[in-house]
């Protein structure tokens, strides 16, 4: 342990803020310079790239938070992979990291750099050298450096936006990046071929779905006008059902010991472990989906018959995580993971059992996985019952009609919290995979996460702007 800590001092870091909780203004400020930065970097291109082989896998640039093709072609990927494996290995108990202390807390970050680091370096080797996104020959070796360069942007650049701005980097570019597509998806008028279908409204067809439905009203195309309608209806009904989701809640009443008469209720969201389940799930398929298409690609010599080198003779061992047609899985374990629109195939008559089987894998696995995330970040966020209890405890607050003691405070959040992480890491789940078969204007685990993180984010800029506004608050929180 104290030869990693001799490494971690050699890991550069964001500095903290010297004060004990940011204004309004300090935040907001270094959160829209992270979200420019987010934009500006997504629009740089690779220098020395011949060929976009990940450019079909759309669904997975939006998932991961990036754009392939640029410079930050990696985008959270890393960061979450770090994260799982490292969340996997402390609640299967392989490693033994205490992160109730200040002590184990600054180990297991440590550790997760590192982790972090090196998948920049491992994912960007393999993105070049399997040739997802392929170099001009004698230049592979300066692809991979700009790739490394834009993973270690994004991650200091989620590192800044924890400490200095709203909430989690992560969160904001998956966010960004999802309303960015949502806005595009509604209302595109651009055609692949560079039409501006606004200039001829009836002969160029437009791409965005209001302006669909719009033409199908107009041509009277009735299937074109349906699935239009179809996927703007599923859209906003999947944002009212989340947005009535989030309200639900548990309450507990505690009371302030040294002000009688005075009470307030904790309130304990029955999405208690909140989005982050459903981004590692999401990011653990889309990783799977990348990697197979990635192997497939490089296997592709062996699996036709012509000749082949050993990698790819050992790589088209491996196919079996699936094949993909036009950037979408037809077979393989990245099949049943995944998810068909079924929505759409009903009305344009494309349905066949196969998808309903899918349908069924790829919502087992959404549960089982978000369930899982859900229990191990919160042992290893110090959102269990203990922590808790502590913090409750240490902020003068006790149990209403009962005596201030922490383990009391801690018998009772446990009747709530674990059964909430176990029912909300289901319910999630099971929400963000049928959003996924329902279809919508982009994935439906995509509006899913851009719903749950942008209130996430008005809550915090909420609570900071309430606290900017009652310097008597500020100073009992302090």
């Amino acid at each position: 342990m104290a030869d990693f800590r001799k490494i971690f001092g050699f890991i550069p870091e964001i500095r903290k803020p010297d004060e004990k909780k940011l204004g309004f203004n300090v935040k907001l400020k270094w959160t829209l310079i992270v979200l420019g930065a987010f934009f500006v970097l997504a629009n740089i291109p690779l220098f020395g790239l011949s060929e976009n082989a990940l450019s079909r896998f759309e669904y997975l640039a939006i998932i991961l938070g990036t754009d392939f093709g640029s410079i930050i072609s990696l985008g959270i990927g890393p960061i979450v992979t770090a994260s799982i494996i490292l969340q996997l290995l402390k609640g299967a108990e392989i490693i033994n990291i205490d992160t109730t202390t200040d002590e184990g807390r600054k180990f297991f970050q440590g550790i997760q750099k590192l982790l972090v680091l090196f998948f920049i370096i491992f994912e960007a080797v393999v993105f070049v050298f399997l040739q997802g996104l392929q170099a001009v020959p004698g230049l592979e070796y300066l692809l991979v450096l700009q790739l490394v360069l834009g993973g270690v942007a994004i991650f200091y650049m989620d590192e800044l936006t924890q400490k200095w701005g709203f909430g989690s980097g992560v969160s904001l570019f998956i966010a960004a990046g999802v309303s960015w597509r949502i806005i595009t998806s509604a209302f595109q008028f651009i055609d692949q071929q560079g039409r501006n279908c606004l200039l001829d409204f009836k002969a160029i067809p437009c791409s965005g779905k209001v302006l669909v439905l719009i033409q199908s009203i107009i041509n009277r195309y009735p299937i074109e006008l349906l699935s239009a309608a179809a996927a703007i209806i599923a859209t906003i009904g999947i944002f009212l059902l989340v947005v009535w989701a989030q309200s639900l809640k548990v309450e507990v009443p505690l009371s302030f010991g040294r002000i009688r008469g005075y009470a307030i209720k904790w309130p304990l969201s029955f999405f208690y472990s909140s989005v982050i389940p459903v981004i590692f799930t999401a990011a653990l398929v889309a990783n799977l989906q990348l990697f197979a298409g990635i192997i497939e690609n490089a296997a592709t010599p062996c699996l036709s018959g012509a000749g082949c080198s050993g990698i790819a003779k050992v790589l088209s061992y491996f196919t079996f995580l699936g094949k993909f047609s036009q950037g979408q899985p037809i077979s393989g374990l990245a099949f049943w993971m995944g998810h068909t629109n079924l929505l759409q195939l009903t009305i344009k008559g494309g349905f066949l059992p196969i998808f309903l089987i899918q349908g069924i894998t790829h919502i087992l696995f959404y549960m089982l996985f978000s369930t899982v995330f859900a229990l191990f970040w919160v042992k290893t966020s110090n959102m269990d019952a203990k922590s808790q209890a502590h913090n409750i405890s240490a902020s003068g607050l006790q149990v209403a009609g009962f005596r201030q003691d922490e383990r009391i405070i801690e018998s009772i959040l446990d009747r709530y919290i674990m059964p909430l992480t176990i029912m909300g890491g289901l319910a999630i789940g099971l929400l963000a995979a049928v959003t996924d078969l329902l279809g919508a204007l982009v994935s439906g685990t995509a509006i899913l996460l851009v719903i749950m993180i942008l209130f996430q984010f008005y809550q915090n800029i909420a609570k900071t702007h309430e606290m900017d506004m009652s310097p008597m608050m500020r100073k009992f929180i302090k």
